[in-house]
C-alpha cells in the first residue's frame, strides 16, 4: 500500500478557452472540478495504474464538502482530517492556441495545533503499515517544515521509504529527516539551496541526509542523483509536448513511489539498484510529459507506454540508451 499525504489540498477548477486574450471576456464550456493538490494528483495516477494507495489529507468548509464528495465519487481509498478553515481553491485556465496554462493557488487556511497534530498522527499512523509515504505539495501556515521533519523523521525510524515533494526550507528539513527521495523541480532545487547547477544543488540535499533526489528540469528532462553511487542518470523525450502542465511533477512522483514500493533499496549501490533506477527515469519521464497531454491533473495520456519508448535515457558510464539501442534499458 501507499500513501499520500496532501497538508494543503484544494478544489482543483480547469477551464479551456480557445484562445486567452489578457482584458477580454470569454465564452468557454463548462469547467471542471476535482479534489487536487499534488498528494491528489499522485493518488489518481497510481490508483488508475492499479496500485493500492490510500490519500491522507484534510477538508473544511462549503468548499471542503464539494472536495470530498468528489474524492469519494473517485473511487480512491482517502482519510480525511477535518479542520475549521475552508479548503482552498486552485484556478487552472488552459490556453488550447498556445498550450500555456495559468494557474491562480489560493493561499491555504491556517492549521490549529491540534488539526495539525491530528494530520501528522494520521499520517503516521497509516504510513507505518505502507510500503512507501509520499508528502506532496506546499504546507499550509500551521503545518512547516518542523512538523514536516517531524513526520519523516518517524516514518524513517519505522523503515518506511518517504517520498517528499515541496519547496523552500521544507525540502531541506524533509532532506535533513532522513527523506528517502526528494522531487524537486530546477527552480525549487535552486531556490532551496542556492546553487545555479541542479547536480550540484542534489548532491547538497544529499549531504543533508536525503538518500536520492530526482529533478525536473523542464526542457532538459529529469535528473536522478544517488547519495551511494557516483554519476547521474539523466532522461528526456527527443521533442517537447505542450499542454496542461500542473499535473506532471505529480505524475513523476507517482512513478517514484511506484519504483520504491517494487524497490526498497533503489538508491544503493546495487546492479539491481541500478537497473530499477534507470528504469524509473525512463517511466517518470513518460509519465510526466504524458500527463501533459491530458487536460486535467491527476491523470496519464494512454500514450504513456509508447511515450516510455522514446525515452532517451544517459546512465553513468554506459552513455545514452534509446529505444533503437541494444542496450536499451526496459
Amino acid at each position: 500500500m501507499i500513501v499520500t499525504v496532501t497538508p494543503n489540498p484544494a478544489l482543483d477548477l480547469t477551464w479551456h478557452v480557445a484562445r486567452l486574450q489578457p482584458g477580454e471576456t470569454h465564452r468557454v464550456d463548462a469547467g471542471a472540478a476535482r479534489a487536487g493538490g499534488k498528494g491528489l494528483n499522485v493518488a489518481r495516477v497510481l490508483h488508475a495504474e492499479q496500485h493500492e494507495v490510500v490519500a491522507v489529507t484534510t477538508t473544511g468548509g462549503a468548499v471542503g464538502a464539494e472536495f470530498a464528495a468528489e474524492l469519494a465519487s473517485s473511487g480512491i481509498r482517502h482519510r480525511l482530517v477535518p479542520v475549521a478553515g475552508t479548503t482552498r481553491r486552485s484556478i487552472a485556465v488552459v490556453d488550447e492556441a498556445s498550450g500555456d496554462t495559468s494557474v491562480l493557488n489560493e493561499h491555504g487556511a491556517a492549521l490549529s495545533p491540534a488539526e495539525a497534530a491530528a494530520l501528522g498522527v494520521t499520517a503516521l499512523e497509516l504510513g507505518r503499515s505502507a510500503s512507501v509515504v509520499a508528502i506532496c505539495g506546499s504546507l499550509p501556515p500551521g503545518f512547516g517544515a518542523d512538523e514536516l521533519g517531524e513526520l519523516v523523521r518517524a516514518l524513517a525510524a519505522a523503515a518506511v521509504p518517504v517520498i517528499v515533494d515541496t519547496s523552500g526550507p521544507c525540502l531541506l528539513a524533509a532532506a535533513r529527516a532522513g527523506a528517502a527521495a526528494l522531487k524537486p523541480n530546477a527552480e525549487e532545487l535552486r531556490a532551496a539551496t542556492g546553487l545555479d547547477d541542479p547536480e550540484a544543488g542534489a548532491r547538497l540535499l544529499l549531504g543533508l541526509g536525503a538518500r536520492l533526489v530526482v529533478a525536473s528540469l523542464g526542457a532538459e528532462g529529469l535528473m536522478i542523483v544517488s547519495a551511494d553511487v557516483p554519476g547521474v542518470i539523466r532522461a528526456r523525450l527527443p521533442g517537447m509536448l505542450h499542454g496542461n502542465a500542473t499535473g506532471a511533477g505529480d505524475a513523476a512522483v507517482a512513478a517514484i513511489a511506484a519504483a520504491l514500493a517494487e524497490t526498497p533499496d533503489l538508491g544503493a549501490d546495487t546492479p539491481s539498484a541500478a537497473d530499477a533506477r534507470a528504469r524509473l527515469a525512463r517511466r517518470a519521464t513518460a509519465w510526466s510529459a504524458s500527463a501533459v497531454l491530458m487536460p486535467l491533473a491527476g491523470d496519464l495520456s494512454p500514450e504513456h507506454p509508447a511515450l516510455e519508448l522514446e525515452v532517451v535515457v544517459t546512465t553513468p558510464g554506459t552513455g545514452s540508451a534509446g529505444p533503437s539501442d541494444p542496450e536499451a534499458i526496459a
